[in-house]
């Protein structure tokens, strides 16, 4: 059986809007520096999420261990209570009782552009575990959007511990200059951003996907429904999406896409079976509204993989 997976991110509430028409549409780039615009959104939902709470919760439905990091502040204590009912260790989120947990309000488009506003509260107040005793029961690490110096101590803590980590910098890409992201891309073992980051990237860092291989073995780049490129020392292979039956909501695909590579990972596949089982858990995602599914049918994801990329998956083991 793998062992744990280390998940490091945000533990939040999600408050989803979705606007009927293109964001694009209404920004004119000749206007921005005098920019004001609204946007009617006829849907409001509001979900426990995260980036740290995301993956680990997928992991669970994946019959993977996730060994959670993250903050929450005086209001979660309901949203700690639901994770421990899903088994999900909680030991290491840190209680801030002076603080509001951390809130996301996301609002997505017609064309699943999506547009963002992020208060860290809690985990703004965070700190970095003492994880010593757990060291020897950690397989891999994925360190994800969250207050960014907590996500500087555990990239760090996994490099000096020699644990695999995939950095995933997410919606605090802008959070680093070029040098703290060459640091961090040096210290980890993949990197997975979306088409958006990684464009983001290669402006800051001046750079396309073979030089910022110096700094990184490995870098996965999605791109929501036109697949995802893995750009690594043996070339560049890009893979067609894995099609869902319909998009009620894209928020927590990439999430989900994450939980899969780290399952795959873990199971000693190679990256780019990982990925196709992060493309399929992605496409089960974004069926439905908010980022935590109540159940999945596991063999109905491998039953997809293998219906769009022509062959099975390995075996979980």
């Amino acid at each position: 059986m793998a062992k744990r997976i280390l998940v490091t991110g945000s533990l939040a509430y999600d408050l989803l809007l979705n606007y009927d028409g293109s964001f694009t549409q209404s920004l004119r780039p000749d206007s921005l520096e005098s920019l004001s615009v609204s946007f009617f959104c006829s849907h409001f939902a509001r979900h426990r999420g995260g980036t740290g709470v995301n993956v680990a919760w997928n992991l669970k439905l994946l019959k993977r261990d996730a060994l959670l990091v993250a903050a929450v502040g005086y209001d979660g204590d309901e949203y700690l209570d639901i994770l421990k009912k899903r088994s999900i260790a909680t030991e290491h989120v840190e209680r801030i009782d002076d603080a509001v947990t951390a809130t996301a309000v996301i609002g997505s488009d017609s064309s699943e552009r999506q547009i963002a506003f992020f208060h860290p509260g809690a985990d703004a107040r965070s700190t970095w575990p003492d994880l010593k005793e757990e060291r020897e029961d950690i397989a891999y690490a994925i360190v994800g959007a969250r207050d960014p110096h907590q996500m500087m101590r555990a990239v760090e803590w996994c490099f000096e511990q020699k644990i695999p980590v995939l950095f995933d910098p997410g919606q605090q890409t802008i959070a680093f200059g070029p040098d703290e992201l060459k640091r961090l891309f040096k210290m980890s073992t993949v990197v997975i951003v979306n088409d958006y980051e990684w464009k983001t990237l290669c402006r800051t860092l001046k750079c396309d996907e073979e030089s910022v291989l110096r700094y990184v073995p490995t870098l996965v780049a999605t791109h929501g429904g036109e697949g995802f490129t893995v750009y690594s020392k043996k070339g560049v292979r890009g893979v067609r999406a894995c099609a869902s039956k319909g998009v009620v909501n894209p928020t927590g695909a990439g999430d989900a896409f994450r939980a899969g590579v780290l399952t795959g990972l873990s199971a000693g596949w190679e990256l780019l079976d990982a990925c196709k089982l992060g493309a399929a858990m992605g496409s089960f995602n974004v069926e439905y509204e908010g980022t935590l599914l109540d159940s999945l049918d596991v063999p109905a994801v491998f039953a997809r993989a293998k219906e769009a990329y022509g062959e099975a998956l390995p075996e979980l083991r």
